[in-house]
């Protein structure tokens, strides 16, 4: 066989090659597109989202929107953070969230609300958290609003006032003691783009979710409506958390 009429079939071959990938990646990214519809549809058919217990219930009462906010921009220094301190004890909420989630605290000194070390057992992901407050640490454990601020700002938050920005921002039914880590990759996402690693609090979580957008009558989209029933599903006649 000639040396040319061999290099022709070596070139033909590539091209089969390269047309077949290119077959590959289109199917793959049809099957991508059509994956989430056809996933909704067998959850359907079959129950996925189907939920019992008053957290499905109230779910099911919130109003659904998707759309977003027409006015204004999300700024979370307008939910004011840190900025309150309604029991009097001259700590903000960040130290009586500690001083509530982790244990064998320490305080400053003695009668102080200050926490400066303490373990927390991490609802998101399961690890131990040794806590000690200080420049390089502090961040290790971070206070999560379960329903985040720019969720809620999406949510209806965006025409509240100061003082209920700010009473949102600070109740402590909304907020956990978590992994720093974990905190900063849940970042603005609803349950419908995030939950918890630990599979055994997503349902604890997605309750608390729901008792927050109840408590404070905001919306939730068609995606995390969904997202909250699946998870739900798995955990039948869930209530919503008292407190």
């Amino acid at each position: 066989m000639s040396r040319r009429r061999r290099s022709h079939r070596r070139a033909s071959s590539l091209d089969r090659l390269l047309s077949l990938l290119v077959i590959a990646v289109m199917a793959g990214v049809t099957v991508g597109l059509a994956l989430p519809k056809f996933s909704d549809r067998i959850n359907d058919l079959t129950g996925g989202y189907h939920a019992t217990g008053t957290a499905a219930a109230a779910v099911q009462a919130l109003k659904v929107s998707d759309a977003m906010p027409g006015t204004g921009h999300y700024d979370r220094k307008t939910f004011g953070f840190r900025e309150t301190d309604t029991d009097g004890d001259g700590c903000d909420i960040r130290d009586d969230v500690l001083s509530r989630d982790l244990s064998s605290v320490r305080y400053r000194y003695a009668g102080s609300c200050i926490v400066e070390s303490g373990i927390l057992k991490d609802p998101y992901t399961t690890e131990t958290i040794h806590f000690v407050r200080g420049p390089s640490t502090s961040a290790k454990v971070q206070i999560d609003h379960v329903v985040a601020l720019e969720n809620a700002w999406q949510s209806g938050a965006n025409t509240w006032s100061k003082a209920e920005k700010y009473r949102f921002g600070n109740d402590p039914y909304n907020l956990l003691a978590v992994d720093g880590s974990a905190n900063q990759e849940k970042g603005s996402a609803s349950a419908a783009h995030w939950l918890p690693s630990n599979r055994s609090y997503q349902c604890s979580y997605v309750s608390r979710q729901i008792g927050v957008k109840t408590k404070y009558h905001l919306t939730v989209t068609d995606a995390e409506r969904r997202a909250m029933l699946a998870v739900l599903h798995t955990c039948p006649d869930r209530s919503l958390p008292s407190d």
